[in-house]
C-alpha cells in the first residue's frame, strides 16, 4: 500500500475557477484542472497561465492541491512547447502534472526534474506491469484503467511501486481509455487531443444506443476503497457546473470522513446532479453486463437544471502579520493564520533623507492584500521600525508579494528550459530499412493462405493459437488488454509460442513490452502504443522494443518524421470495449458476424478479442497498396496488414493487389485521411 495518510486523496474536477471554489468549499483534497493547451477536455472553458497562477494560490491556502493536465497526444512540432508549458507550470507552483505521452514524460522529467507526474488513464495503464513500466519513465501515481474490479486495483495496489488513483463517480467511456480512434478516423476530432465527439452517445441499429453507458457510482464502495489501497479517489467532471461539483463532492467527502456507503437520500442527490439513467458499479464489481447501459433523458437534464443554482465566491482567509523593519538589516514580513506562518525577506532599509517611515503608512501599505485570497487588518500588523528610515512603496509592496506568496507555498525559484527543436532531432534519427508485417485476427484465416504468406517478413496470430498455427507463424500478438488476473495465462501462452517458434510479439501496451522480453521474444510496438513524435518512439526502444507502428491518426509525412511504420492495409480497430456487445446484442452465434450500422447506413463490423472483450472496426478499409511509391517518398520504414473479417479469397486477391501496386477496387481509407477515396 503506497498510500501516505488513512484516507485515500478526495480529487475533485474543475473547468473553470467557480468549479474550483466549489471543489474547495465542498471537501476536496484535491483538484484537476486542464490547461488552455494539451488538454483532454479541449471543449472545457480551462485556464490560462495567469488563472493557474490564482488557482494555485488559492487551493494551497486551504490546504488544497492542484494538479494540471497535460494528458494529449503530442507531435515532434508541439514538444519543445508542451516542455516550456511543464516549466511554467512549475514555477507557478502546481503539485503534479497528469500526462499521457511518453514522449513527453521522458523530456518533462529530464528537463523539468522537480515536477511531479502522475500517468494519465489515457496511458491505458490496467495492470502492475504497467503501473510499474509507468514508474521506471518517472511516474509516482499511475490513474488506473475505468474497467478494473475490485481485485484487480487491489492487485496492482500491493504489488506496483507507484501509487495508484482510480475513478470513483463520473462519466465512462465504453472504450478503454488511450484506445478509441472512433472519434477521430470516423468523425475527424480526435479523443486523444481531447475533441472527441463522443459517437458511443449516437444511436446504431435503427436507433439503439448500445455503446452509451451510465455514469460511474462507487458511492456503496466506500469501506471497499479505503481499505483496497488506492492514494486517491477521483471525480470525472471537468465539463460540469459548480453545482454538480459542490454536489458530489461534499457527499464523497462525508461518506469518507465517516467510512460509509451512501444513504438512499444521498443517492438520489448524486443522481438528481448528473447521470444518464441511473449509475453502475459494473467494472467494479465484475458483473460486466447490459444493465451498464444508458442514455441522458430529459427527465434526468430536467433534475439536474433543478439543482443549478449555487453561486461561488472565493473565501479569504484572515492573517495577521509580523513586520519588522531595521536600518541595515533585510526586511522580513511573516504572515500566520494560528496554524501555520510563512516569512519572506527582502531589502534593507536606509536612512532616510525627507519624509522617513511611520507605523500608519507601512501597515496601511502593508495590509493591501489586493488580487490575494489573504485578508490582512492594519491593526493586526506587529510592526518593528526604526526612526528614521525609508524604504521605497515599491519595495514594501515586493515583501508582502513575497509573503503572500510564502504563505500560499508557491516559492519555487524561477526555471527555465532550453527550446530544443524536436522536429530537427526527429529527421536525424530516421530509420531506413523495410519491412512488412501481416497481423491475422483468425488463426483459421491464417492457416488458410499459403504461400501468400511469403510476402511478409513477419506474421502474427493470436498467443492463445494453436500448435499448428503457432509452428507456422514467427510472431505473435499479445491481448491489447491484461490484467493482473489474466498474467499467468498470458505468460503461460507465451511460453508455449516461443517453443514452438516465435520470434516476435506485437505489444500494445506499455506493461506489455516485459512480457515479452521476459520469454526472450522480440517486442514490436503496435499502433496502440500512440506512438506520434520521435521521442516516444525512442522511448520504447529504449525500454526493449525492436520497432513501433506510429499512431493511426498521423500523416504520412508525420510518420516520416516519427520513423515508425504504418497500417497500410485493414480495418483498423476503434474501440476495445471491457463488455461484449456481440454477446449482448446479437447472440454468440453471431461471433465474427455482427456489426454496428450508424445512422448514415456505415456499417462497423465487431469481433470478439480476448477473453470476452470486443473490437470494433472502421467501416472503411484502409488501403495503400497503389500508393507504395508514396510510402517510399515518404520513407516509411514498416508496412503493416491487418486482416479481421476476411474471407481466404478476399484477404488472398488484397495479398496479390497489394504487392502488384493495383487498386484495391471501391472505396478506400488512405492513411492520415479520415474519409473513404480513391485518390
Amino acid at each position: 500500500m503506497k498510500r501516505k495518510n488513512s484516507l485515500p486523496e478526495l480529487l475533485a474536477p474543475a473547468g473553470d475557477f467557480e468549479c474550483l471554489l466549489a471543489a474547495v468549499a465542498a471537501g476536496a483534497d484535491a483538484v484537476y484542472v486542464g490547461g488552455k493547451r494539451f488538454g483532454a477536455r479541449a471543449y472545457a472553458k480551462n485556464f490560462d497561465i495567469d488563472e493557474l497562477s490564482r488557482a494555485v494560490s488559492y487551493c494551497h491556502l486551504h490546504g488544497v492541491k492542484l494538479y494540471v493536465t497535460l494528458n494529449t497526444l503530442i507531435e515532434d512540432s508541439e514538444l519543445a512547447d508542451a516542455v516550456e508549458y511543464a516549466a511554467e507550470l512549475y514555477n507557478v507552483g502546481i503539485d503534479a502534472l497528469i500526462i499521457a505521452d511518453i514522449g513527453a514524460i521522458r523530456e518533462i522529467r529530464r528537463l523539468v526534474p522537480g515536477l511531479e507526474l502522475h500517468a494519465s488513464t489515457q496511458m491505458s495503464v490496467h495492470s502492475t506491469l504497467g503501473a510499474d513500466a509507468a514508474w521506471e519513465l518517472g511516474c509516482s501515481r499511475v490513474v488506473l484503467a475505468r474497467e478494473l474490479s475490485l481485485s484487480n486495483i487491489r492487485s496492482v495496489t500491493e504489488r506496483a511501486r507507484a501509487e495508484v488513483e482510480v475513478f470513483m463517480h463520473g462519466a465512462l467511456c465504453v472504450c478503454h481509455s488511450g484506445q478509441c480512434l472512433f472519434s477521430s478516423l470516423v468523425g475527424g476530432r480526435s479523443g486523444n487531443r481531447g475533441e472527441c465527439a463522443q459517437p458511443c452517445r449516437l444511436p446504431y441499429n435503427n436507433g439503439k444506443y448500445p455503446l452509451s453507458l451510465k455514469d460511474l457510482s462507487l458511492a456503496s464502495h466506500i469501506d471497499e476503497l479505503i481499505s483496497s489501497g488506492v492514494a486517491s479517489l477521483k471525480i470525472e467532471g471537468r465539463m460540469k457546473s459548480p453545482s454538480y461539483v459542490y454536489t458530489v463532492v461534499s457527499i464523497y467527502r462525508k461518506l469518507l470522513d465517516e467510512h460509509r456507503s451512501a444513504t438512499p437520500d444521498e443517492h438520489e442527490r448524486l443522481r438528481r446532479a448528473f447521470s444518464r439513467g441511473g449509475f453502475t458499479d459494473g467494472y467494479f464489481d465484475g458483473n460486466v453486463r447490459s444493465a451498464m447501459t444508458g442514455v441522458r433523458s430529459e427527465a434526468d437534464k430536467s433534475d439536474s437544471r433543478a439543482d443549478e443554482h449555487a453561486e461561488f465566491t472565493p473565501t479569504r482567509v484572515r492573517v495577521k502579520a509580523s513586520v519588522t523593519l531595521r536600518l541595515g538589516e533585510p526586511s522580513s514580513m511573516t504572515l500566520t493564520d494560528g496554524a501555520r506562518s510563512a516569512t519572506a525577506y527582502g531589502d534593507a532599509p536606509e536612512s532616510a533623507k525627507s519624509a522617513p517611515l511611520d507605523s500608519t503608512g507601512v501597515c496601511a501599505r502593508l495590509a493591501k492584500m489586493g488580487n490575494t485570497f489573504l485578508d490582512l487588518s492594519p491593526s493586526d500588523i506587529e510592526l518593528t521600525l526604526d526612526e528614521g528610515i525609508n524604504l521605497s512603496p515599491a519595495r514594501l509592496n515586493a515583501l508582502r508579494r513575497s509573503a503572500a506568496l510564502a504563505f500560499s507555498g508557491v516559492t519555487r525559484s524561477e526555471l527555465s528550459v532550453e527550446r530544443l527543436d524536436y522536429v530537427a532531432r526527429a529527421k536525424e534519427s530516421r530509420a531506413h530499412y523495410r519491412s512488412v508485417s501481416a497481423q491475422f485476427m483468425s488463426e483459421e484465416l491464417f492457416l488458410s493462405l499459403g504461400e501468400a504468406l511469403e510476402k511478409f517478413d513477419i506474421t502474427f496470430i493470436p498467443v492463445n493459437s494453436s500448435d499448428a498455427a503457432l509452428s507456422r507463424s514467427n510472431g505473435v500478438y499479445l491481448p491489447p488488454v491484461i490484467f493482473d488476473s489474466e498474467e499467468q495465462v498470458v505468460r503461460a501462452a507465451l511460453e508455449k509460442a516461443k517453443k514452438l517458434g516465435a520470434t516476435y510479439a506485437l505489444v500494445g501496451n506499455i506493461g506489455h513490452i516485459r512480457l515479452a522480453l521476459d520469454f526472450g521474444l522480440k517486442p514490436i510496438g503496435d499502433f496502440r502504443l500512440n506512438v506520434t513524435n520521435a521521442e516516444s518512439r525512442k522511448a520504447y526502444i529504449d525500454m526493449g522494443v525492436s520497432e513501433t507502428l506510429v499512431s493511426a491518426e498521423l500523416t504520412l509525412p508525420k510518420a516520416r518524421d516519427v520513423s515508425g511504420g504504418v497500417i497500410t492495409y485493414g480495418r483498423i480497430p476503434l474501440m476495445i470495449t471491457e463488455r461484449c456487445f456481440i454477446r449482448e446484442n446479437f447472440g454468440c452465434d453471431s461471433c465474427g458476424k455482427a456489426s454496428l450500422t450508424d445512422r448514415r447506413g456505415e456499417k462497423f463490423p465487431m469481433l470478439r478479442e480476448y477473453d470476452h472483450r470486443n473490437l470494433i472496426l472502421n467501416c472503411a478499409v484502409t488501403y495503400m497498396g497503389d500508393k507504395r511509391r508514396e510510402l517510399e517518398k515518404y520513407r516509411i520504414s514498416h508496412e503493416h496488414f491487418i486482416f479481421t473479417v476476411e474471407s481466404p479469397k478476399e484477404a488472398k486477391d488484397v495479398i496479390s493487389s497489394y504487392f502488384k501496386e493495383k487498386s484495391l477496387g471501391g472505396s478506400v481509407r488512405r492513411v492520415g485521411r479520415r474519409d473513404a477515396d480513391q485518390k
